[in-house]
């Protein structure tokens, strides 16, 4: 009889070890993917005129984005490649004002503001 009661708890010691393994185990996955899942883009974002078109284009690699500013002026360009960008601020399609060289980086974002009377734009603020 003892040594069922003993084959038993041994099983059981078994079966609690393979069960603490699986848990580890799956910590381990989510560990990996959740680093898997790390930033490789970064964002060009700020104020510009209600209704304007801006375009975030790369001279590197051709790419580039067009967005328009909200009915309260606001723009967000998302999931950019790191590099140097020329962000033009278009009404009706007509480039109103730039800023050249805009670095973007992986995991940040920049903000790139257009300051603009009530006629037109004046010159673009200098990028940080």
């Amino acid at each position: 009889m003892n040594n069922i009661l003993s084959f038993r708890s041994a099983l059981h010691r078994i079966a609690r070890g393979l069960a603490s393994a699986g848990v580890v185990g799956a910590c381990a996955v989510a560990g990996i993917s959740t680093a898997s899942a790390q930033a490789t883009a970064g964002k060009v974002f700020g104020k510009a005129p209600a209704g304007y078109s801006i375009t975030v284009h790369s001279d590197t690699t051709g790419i580039g984005r067009t967005v328009k500013a909200d009915a309260d002026g606001r723009y967000s360009a998302a999931q950019l490649q790191p590099g140097r960008y020329t962000v033009t601020l278009k009404q009706d399609d007509q480039p109103v004002a730039k800023h050249l060289n805009v670095p973007v980086t992986v995991g940040r974002g920049i903000e790139v503001d257009f300051k603009c009377g009530e006629i037109k734009c004046d010159e673009p603020v200098a990028t940080k």
